[in-house]
């Protein structure tokens, strides 16, 4: 090999910074190129406005396919500062100090507006990027804001600034609608999957039960949908509309463990199924396992051994059922909500924060066991089903 063809110097380094460098690897970003990134740019965007609803500044999100291959995300929310941060003038009346970051900003500082990991956040700190990021991949944002009285619109192609934010007229109401067309320069394919977002945020509102969803279909003008995601019940009514049960009640609770810094919330019943099926999240994301689910399996275990023997329906000589006994017919889910949530492996799937384990056990054991008293007869047809199962 030649000098010429090894020589390498600081002179041949590229800095790329800002959208520069999400346009030029979109993969590192959102994912991939192809329709996972795609669908990502939809729940960056609409993050930011889901947790708004959270901290109780706003009350509903809108999410809408547009005709023409876009995306419209809004809330009724405050309102995007449209000025400079902390700034109150002619770039944003009614924009002050303590309004946090503008709108501009919002849509070209990386990481803007990304709060701390903690246990209302819906990214759970792994894959967070900002409204930023959705910008610089799009062909075409339109921001607008209402807020103060006024309508604020802000216009970008591939991540730049058409004109400065300009005021259309006066508004009714407050919030910030994002609109935008992804990049056919970048993505390999533009069409969404309702069906695959649609399952994204009903995970989220039934796992948040202040959150008031609703997803539009409108390119198919022959054959518009909508569904609106809404579970006030938390957990208790998603797995009430699971069919088939063995026993009529949702053994449902929702408890703050301080030893483990957060909150478990667990839904679960029997059916009529043969195998089990039980869903863990972190931080409203979706686990492979972990220590939740090992306590929630503990739990269990402990609860219904101490009933059975109990009420006899296990010999002296029987073993103590195990976690892994308890499968025939079981759907579970179990949510942690954790101020420093820990994951284990290079893709982060599973919970590795060690208290939890202990917590959720705890937790899971005592209601269950409640219930169990309560419902004598609905615990032996549970019971009946194991044992029934574990003798195949």
């Amino acid at each position: 090999m030649s000098e010429e063809s090894t020589a390498y110097d600081a002179g041949m380094i590229v800095a790329l910074e800002g959208l520069d460098a999400v346009r030029k690897r979109p993969g590192m970003y959102v994912g991939s190129v192809g329709r996972r990134g795609l669908h990502h740019l939809v729940f960056e965007a609409a993050e930011r406005a889901l947790e708004e609803v959270l901290a109780g500044t706003a009350a509903r999100v809108e999410i809408t396919l547009t005709a023409d291959g876009g995306v419209r995300v809004a809330d009724d929310g405050a309102g995007l500062p449209v000025g400079r941060a902390g700034h109150t003038g002619p770039g944003g009346p009614g924009d002050g100090p303590g309004d946090g970051p503008s709108l501009e900003q919002w849509l070209t500082v990386l990481g803007c507006g990304i709060q701390p990991v903690n246990r209302r956040s819906l990214s759970g700190g792994y894959s967070g990027v900002g409204l930023a990021v959705v910008n610089a991949l799009s062909d075409r944002l339109t921001a607008e804001v209402r807020r103060g009285g006024a309508r604020w619109v802000l216009e970008y192609e591939q991540g730049v600034a058409i004109a400065a934010p300009v005021r259309t007229g006066p508004a009714e109401g407050s919030g910030t609608t994002i609109t935008f067309r992804p990049d056919a320069g970048i993505f390999e394919t533009l069409e969404f999957s309702f069906d695959a977002l649609a399952e994204h945020f009903r995970e989220l509102a039934f796992l948040n039960r202040d959150l008031d969803i609703t997803l539009t279909d409108d390119r198919d003008p022959a054959a518009p949908r909508a569904v609106r995601f809404r579970f006030p019940g938390g957990l208790r009514d998603h797995l009430a509309e699971q069919g088939g049960p063995l026993h009529p009640d949702v053994i449902a609770f929702e408890r703050e463990c301080p030893g483990m810094e957060g909150t478990v919330e667990v839904a679960l019943r029997w059916c009529d199924s043969p195998g089990e099926r039980v869903t863990s999240y972190a931080n409203s994301r979706p686990t492979a396992g972990g220590t939740h689910e090992l306590g929630l399996r503990d739990g269990l275990a402990a609860a219904l051994t101490a009933h059975a023997r109990e009420q006899r329906l296990l010999a002296p000589s029987d073993p103590d059922l195990t976690p892994g006994r308890l499968g025939a017919g079981l759907t579970a889910v179990v949510s942690v909500k954790l101020d420093r949530p820990e994951f284990e492996g290079c893709m982060r799937e599973r919970l590795g924060n060690t208290p939890v384990r202990a917590c959720v056990a705890e937790a899971v054991r005592e209601h269950l066991a409640a219930w169990l008293r309560a419902e004598p007869a609905q615990a032996t047809a549970v019971l009946t089903r194991i044992r029934a199962a574990n003798r195949r």
